[in-house]
């Protein structure tokens, strides 16, 4: 059981959402904090610690307060949708300059419309 923690280690540090299971909590490489993404469906991701004192995160933050209040066990947890949170991730990695002057319904909005553009035509 020892390698298929090695494996989601190496899934995490490529961008890959965790499926580690409650029992690989302490497996969060340093630097990094784990969250859990999305309202219905949740996702495990190990974010680098740092990315949370980003405008964009601290707006993500506030309104995942307002959604799910202090009061849950576990990971943080961040109320949006589960794309929205890879993009926005990418988005930093990148070191894009546009996200250090983005709202965050700019980035909703900018992550919609290069969905919409991969789309098949009907």
């Amino acid at each position: 059981m020892r390698s298929s923690g090695n494996i989601v280690k190496k899934l995490l540090c490529c961008g890959a959402k965790s499926f580690a299971s409650d029992s690989d909590a302490d497996a969060v490489p340093e630097g990094h904090v784990r969250v859990n993404v999305g309202k219905d469906i949740v996702c495990k991701f190990d974010l680098e610690a740092n990315y949370l004192n980003h405008p964009l995160f601290e707006n993500l933050l506030r309104l995942s307060e307002e959604e799910f209040g202090y009061s849950y066990e576990g990971a943080l947890r961040i109320a949006c949708e589960i794309d929205v949170f890879q993009y926005l991730v990418n988005l930093l990695k990148t070191s894009n300059p546009s996200a250090h002057c983005m709202e965050l319904p700019d980035l909703i909005s900018k992550f919609q419309s290069a969905n919409a553009r991969h789309l098949p035509s009907q």
